[in-house]
């Protein structure tokens, strides 16, 4: 494999191309595409033949992207390489491109967003209506959880998803390509703020943008799945970064700057509402790291008197009032296998079911406690801690709410990611076990997700197969990568050889 930029970034394009190519036949369409009557797809989707081709395209793009990544992180390492940050910069655009134009994969979210963005343009309150109320909403793809469940957005996406839907009309694919569009501007963000924030804490540009910009579980997740994270991720770092300025400015400057890391949180909080746990910290920035605790206090108002109107002005003029955060405050149910809650929390859910009981109730309760954690960490970091690390402390505040949950769908993390990529907290410090596991996460998840979100007719019964299919090509990817190449293996293993023999 050629270590020279040209040659890694044109490997990670194979993938992502293959990833497209793989999409065709086990990505998510609705039921009335274009594409169900184009003959090449017909036979990628409804043939056995097609769907072991998809799967394993698919699958193997992933684990190529993922490797050219890993290969990727040598150009960070050389300091005296000017271009390095640019290198990985275009290797995050490049990679994405494709995905553009990529079926669905590794979600159905997006499919909720037409549904969703259908009822505001029908004058209906996607917080007490369910997209079942709409014609044919199960003709649009949209997951069957979501028939009856209030939307998880805020209002501010809710405006643009009835934007889409009126500019797309009956055309699913013009809506899914518009709201990828609107998830790219949320990932030019993240691209621009990064290492403008890593350049803002003293952490390595190239280094951040490789852990976090050029991640592949962020591409897939934020351009092949086109999740709204990251408009809400995007505009956060863009709030956080005129905080940082704010707190270092005096005057006009000050003030201008801080308003406009409102504004920005204000839109984040809008897309999403979880992105308000970091608002008192963005007050804290603001105030400086100087700051007396009766500035503080102050500024802690300021901010949410700002945000708070803001917020309920933006409910008022799409006429939920205080609905959208009464349902958004409790939103989040469920469990995942891997979340450490719920990992804790098997074993009285075990016990449940031996006695003949339902296991959710363990865990509700241990949602409950991971949310009351979660506040207590908020309130500590907000009170404690040392003036000048008051990113730190929101980083880990936010890490924390994400964490403490027995929900953490894959892109979840993608939430802090970023953050802890700035901060130089992955690829910066001597010890190896937080880009070790960044590594092994982004590996288990583009596994998990090329395996459990296959879209595979039913009368072909070839489920079961295809998730085994998947499974094994991610096994023997991960072993080649890892007993075949030590630059990759370095990425991880203080001991591997020196990526330069």
């Amino acid at each position: 494999m050629n270590t020279a930029p040209r040659g890694v970034i044109l490997y990670g394009l194979l993938g992502s191309v293959l990833i497209l190519l793989g999409s065709l036949g086990a990505g998510w369409l609705v039921s009335d595409s274009p594409l169900n009557r184009w003959e090449p797809t017909i036979w990628l989707r409804a043939e056995t033949g097609g769907v072991v081709l998809s799967v394993t395209a698919l699958t193997a793009g992933c684990w190529i992207l993922f490797h050219a990544w890993l290969r990727l992180k040598h150009i960070t390492d050389d300091d005296a390489r000017p271009t390095g940050l640019h290198t990985v910069t275009a290797a995050a655009l490049i990679w994405s491109i494709p995905q553009l134009l990529a079926v669905p994969i590794f979600s159905r979210d997006v499919f909720a967003y037409l549904n969703q963005g259908r009822l505001v343009l029908m004058g209906e309150n996607p917080y007490t209506t369910g997209v079942s109320a709409l014609e044919n909403w199960f003709q649009l793809g949209t997951d069957q959880v979501w028939a009856e469940d209030p939307t998880p957005y805020g209002p501010l996406f809710l405006w643009i998803a009835a934007g889409v839907m009126d500019l797309s009309g009956d055309s699913a694919e013009l809506a899914i390509l518009l709201f990828r569009l609107v998830c790219v501007l949320g990932v030019l963000l993240i691209l621009v703020m990064v290492p403008l924030l890593a350049r803002t804490l003293g952490a390595e540009p190239a280094k951040a943008q490789w852990a976090a910009s050029a991640n592949p579980l962020l591409i897939i997740s934020f351009v092949s799945s086109a999740h709204n994270d990251a408009l809400m991720v995007g505009l956060a770092l863009v709030g956080t970064w005129l905080a940082i300025r704010a707190g270092q400015r005096c005057s006009t400057a000050h003030l201008l700057l801080g308003l406009a890391a409102v504004l920005c949180m204000v839109a984040s909080i809008g897309t999403k509402l979880i992105t308000l746990v970091m608002l008192p910290f963005i007050a804290l920035l603001w105030a400086g790291a100087s700051a007396s605790w009766a500035k503080r206090f102050s500024y802690w108002a300021l901010t949410a008197a700002l945000a708070g109107a803001a917020l309920l002005g933006i409910g008022a003029l799409g006429g939920y009032g205080l609905d959208w955060v009464t349902v958004l405050a409790g939103a989040g149910s469920g469990a995942s296998f891997w979340a450490p809650l719920t990992i804790l929390t098997a074993p009285f859910a075990g016990l449940l079911l031996l006695i003949g009981q339902s296991p959710d109730a363990a865990y509700d309760i241990a949602g409950v406690i991971g949310r009351l954690a979660a506040i207590a960490v908020v309130l500590y970091l907000m009170f404690r801690g040392s003036a000048d690390r008051i990113y730190h402390r929101m980083m880990w505040a936010f890490a924390a709410v994400v964490l403490l949950s027995p929900l953490i769908q894959p892109w979840y993390l993608l939430w802090i990611l970023p953050l802890f990529a700035a901060a130089g907290a992955l690829t910066g410090t001597s010890r190896r076990w937080p880009l070790a596991a960044t590594v092994a996460v982004t590996g288990f998840f583009l596994a998990q997700g090329a395996a459990d979100q296959l879209f595979v007719h039913q009368f072909l019964e070839l489920d079961t197969a295809m998730v085994l299919l998947s499974v094994g090509i991610s096994v023997l990817s991960a072993t080649i990568i890892w007993f075949t190449d030590s630059q990759a293996r370095s990425v991880v293993l203080s001991s591997a050889p020196d990526p330069a023999q």
